[in-house]
């Protein structure tokens, strides 16, 4: 289903750092996911292999790491293999964000330029880096994103996309009719199995669906 992966191939992974608090006897406390992003080897793989820049990753304005994100990965619509977020929640919202903001996203990529409301230094830097004027991907995404119905709406921007990941079982699969509405027929893909405390293991059949393990 796949197909060959081997490819200079990246996903546009949803990701967000929260901020780290201290407990009353002095100890760090954080996200198990933001302890990941700071690792030396995931953020090397998150250079080469996903279209988020670290830097929107840690930016502390969700809205605005959210909009670098989504920029960065509609100019690489071609390179794009999964779309996802940890969780479905994430990736819902990032839809709706793009819903929200296409015409402004159309316009940067129309033009090169990101928009003056983007002040966090790291994400306007890494946004800037990657930007040039491209009217022919700005008038396909405008295309894609003006009419009247979102339904498959991930396909459509990311036509190479084999899967989407997230976790959509146990309180997420509410979301799990929305997201197949967006997805234009891409299977809902876990590859691990987690509670809230713990991942539990690996998912050694990630092409079947939520309902099967839930």
């Amino acid at each position: 289903h796949f197909g060959n992966l081997d490819q200079a191939v990246k996903s546009l992974e949803f990701q967000f750092a929260k901020e780290e608090t201290e407990t009353p006897c002095g100890l760090k406390a954080r996200a198990a996911t933001t302890s990941m992003y700071k690792n030396n080897d995931y953020r090397n793989i998150i250079s080469k292999h996903h279209t988020s820049p670290i830097e929107a990753i840690f930016c502390s304005d969700t809205n605005q790491s959210m909009y670098c994100q989504l920029l960065a990965g509609l100019i690489q619509p071609d390179e794009v293999v999964m779309v996802g977020s940890q969780f479905a929640t994430a990736l819902l919202r990032a839809i709706k964000f793009l819903e929200g903001y296409w015409k402004e996203l159309c316009s940067n990529i129309r033009s090169g330029q990101i928009s003056d409301w983007i002040t966090d230094s790291g994400c306007k830097n890494a946004a800037s880096s990657i930007m040039k004027p491209n009217p022919q991907l700005a008038d396909s995404i405008h295309k894609i994103c003006s009419c009247e119905s979102s339904e498959g709406i991930i396909k459509k921007l990311w036509p190479n996309a084999k899967f989407i990941r997230a976790i959509t079982t146990g309180v997420m699969s509410q979301y799990v009719e929305t997201l197949e509405f967006y997805s234009g027929g891409l299977p809902l893909v876990s590859n691990t199995y987690v509670c809230s405390e713990a991942f539990c293991g690996i998912n050694l059949e990630p092409l079947s669906g939520p309902s099967y393990v839930s």
